[in-house]
């Protein structure tokens, strides 16, 4: 008699959980050691306006930054090379805070001109320069600013018969043949569209999605993509050279409602966030399907991936799982 097959193994419990964020956690962000600590910190922001800044090691908040008035801390990002935090709420402020040596001051503030879910994004211009891209005016432009000077670079507003809807996701970068900077934008309509932000106009729209695109990451060397929405589904889009976007495949889920979606740095991995309390992990190039993590009681709302490959998730529930998946070759 044939052996039947073994079973797969059952999916494995986080590394370990941070609580005390005391509502909801909306963002998240891993960042190099500061603050004297020589291992890398998590940062979180809440529902409630806190930002949280974790230290691994220990698994106890060091320091809490509480800027942006009791509104939803949407989005956080360190500024390379300097100890400097952005960090983005309902307020409709992204503040800069300065981390250097202890200290946790706001050194600086933008003011938003739109409510909605949209996160901003940073790119990198020189050793003190970098490319802020935010939610502007109007519902559906975007703002470009030079920073920390403020100074407009431009507003990217979609084709009057375009109508893409507001602008739900961002994310700048940069070929490595051309010294332009780009936008990926992912809109209310399902959409992704490539912005050439020095020309102002849109290389390439794609439809992804039938529902708003909640979340999308882009691999700069396979020139490829993912977005969530609020479908039961993940679309793989890639770019080619005359920078036309065009949609591979897209791979069903369960349950609806991607809020999410993060491809791990080492591009082996992309894992999601899910409505249904679910994180799921994928093989990047291959799309197969690796593990559900199912710990959270409340919807998952964010994620991030260190540089070492630990994968953290902030939920509904209070609650930041940290996960060792898939360790790095």
């Amino acid at each position: 008699m044939v052996a039947p097959p073994s079973p797969p193994p059952p999916p494995p419990d986080p590394q370990f959980v941070l609580r005390g964020s005391r509502s909801a956690v909306h963002a998240l962000h891993f960042c190099g050691g500061a603050q004297g600590q020589g291992h890398p910190l998590l940062l979180s922001g809440s529902l409630h306006g806190l930002v949280h800044i974790w230290s691994l090691q220990t698994r106890r908040v060091l320091a809490t930054l509480d800027g942006h008035a009791g509104k939803c801390v949407t989005w956080l990002q360190t500024l390379p090379p300097g100890p400097q935090l952005l960090s983005q709420g309902r307020d409709l402020r992204v503040h800069v805070w300065d981390l250097a040596e202890g200290r946790n001051a706001i050194v600086d503030s933008v003011c938003l001109e739109s409510v909605g879910f949209c996160r901003g994004s940073v790119l990198a211009c020189g050793p003190q320069r970098w490319m802020l891209a935010m939610p502007g005016k109007g519902g559906d432009e975007v703002q470009i600013l030079e920073m920390p000077s403020k100074t407009s670079v431009c507003s990217l507003k979609p084709e009057a018969e375009a109508r893409p809807g507001m602008p739900m996701c961002l994310q700048l970068w940069q070929a490595d043949s051309s010294p332009l900077p780009l936008l990926l934008a992912g809109y209310e309509d399902g959409s992704v569209a490539l912005w050439d932000v020095s020309a102002r106009k849109v290389c390439s729209r794609v439809a992804c999605h039938e529902e708003p695109v909640m979340g999308l990451d882009f691999d700069s060397q396979k020139a490829r993509g993912v977005s969530g929405s609020a479908e039961k589904a993940l679309a793989v889009w890639s770019l080619d050279e005359q920078r036309a976007l065009q949609v591979h495949g897209t791979h069903q889920l369960t349950n609806p409602g991607v809020a999410d979606v993060r491809i791990r740095p080492d591009r082996r991995l992309l894992a999601t966030a899910g409505w249904d309390h679910r994180i799921r992990v994928f093989h990047w190039r291959t799309m197969k399907p690796l593990a559900v993590l199912a710990f959270h009681s409340a919807a998952v709302h964010c994620l991030a991936f260190a540089t070492d490959g630990l994968l953290a998730a902030g939920s509904g529930d209070q609650r930041i799982s940290v996960w060792s998946l898939y360790p790095r070759m």
